[in-house]
């Protein structure tokens, strides 16, 4: 059983090391008690996420994170899945929230594996109550406590 993440920029400015990404994705597999993963982080600027939003799930807009989990045929199987961010969106909601990029960095980083393992939120305002997004919130607590 292993935890293999990957890291890929194309062209994109990351304020957290390749290194660190791959630690909070996999201190928070562990949390989520994933033992068996292939992950892929790819960090793309506004038009490519644009693109795969409008592509994948039909919306004509920049999104922070876009997150694709593949099916299992069993429990046994790994987990696998392709996480796809723009730092450039998540450092604007970063500054409209009033904290660091890095901080946005690791709750995007979160939100997309989130997604992968199944977890999923509404699309509207209530989103922030939702149980996908108290578990992120718990889960960023504690990779930037190092206690996951």
């Amino acid at each position: 059983m292993s935890l293999e993440v990957e890291v890929a920029t194309e062209n994109a400015r990351v304020p957290l090391s390749r290194q660190r990404i791959k630690d909070i994705a996999r201190d928070v597999l562990r949390s989520e008690r994933v033992r068996n993963a292939l992950v892929s982080i790819t960090f793309v600027d506004r038009r490519r996420i644009t693109a795969l939003n409008r592509r994948h799930l039909g919306r004509r807009a920049a999104t922070d994170v876009i997150a694709f989990g593949f099916s299992r045929a069993s429990a046994a199987d790994p987990v696998v899945g392709d996480v796809y961010i723009a730092p450039e969106v998540a450092r604007d909601n970063a500054r409209a929230r009033g904290i660091a990029a890095r901080q946005e960095i690791t709750r995007v980083v979160v939100h997309g594996l989130l997604h992968v393992l199944g977890f999923d939120h509404p699309d509207i305002e209530a989103r922030e109550q939702s149980p996908m997004w108290v578990r992120q919130e718990r889960l960023v607590r504690r990779v930037a406590q190092g206690t996951t």
